[in-house]
């Protein structure tokens, strides 16, 4: 199995794109599109039956990483300002961004309007040959998206406190 995309309900799709590509460095692979409710078409049908009826229609832009994972961005016509994240609900609340400029990616997410939930924490601030760090931070819509310094199996391939 491997990962192929997310997708992401954004506010606004220009700040979306700005804030993805420039303080998280994605690529776009397809820009800023309208689609609307219909039912000639096959995508036209496939989200109607995803979104249901009604759904109004949406602006969708695709993005990736720099290893190819797809980053799928959606501005519904009707939808909430922010993403209010409620840890009592079953789903996901988060995803996760892995980069060599750990401090650069933190500067230009404020910058890009985003935000820093916690402090910078180490997995093992007991070891100095152990240096993964991790940091919450949210798009400029309250996404959640978590950013390490190191890859998922040298993150966690020993215990930690």
């Amino acid at each position: 199995m491997k990962m192929n995309h997310v997708g992401i309900m954004v506010g606004d799709m220009d700040k979306a794109v700005e804030f993805y590509t420039n303080a998280l460095g994605l690529q776009v692979v397809m820009g800023n599109t309208k689609v609307e409710e219909e039912r000639e078409t096959a995508i036209g049908r496939m989200c109607v039956a995803v979104f249901g009826e009604g759904f109004k229609g949406f602006n969708i832009a695709h993005l990736v990483t720099t290893d190819g994972i797809g980053v799928e961005l959606f501005e519904m016509k009707e939808r909430q300002e922010r993403h209010e994240v409620d840890f009592s609900r079953i789903g996901i609340f988060h995803f996760c961004l892995q980069t060599d400029d750990f401090h650069g990616v933190i500067e230009r997410t404020e910058n890009f309007g985003g935000k820093v939930r916690m402090d910078i924490m180490r997995y093992h601030p007991e070891d100095n040959n152990k240096q993964a760090k991790m940091v919450y931070l949210e798009d400029p819509f309250g996404n959640l998206f978590e950013l390490y310094s190191h890859t998922y199996e040298e993150t966690y391939a020993s215990e930690y406190e």
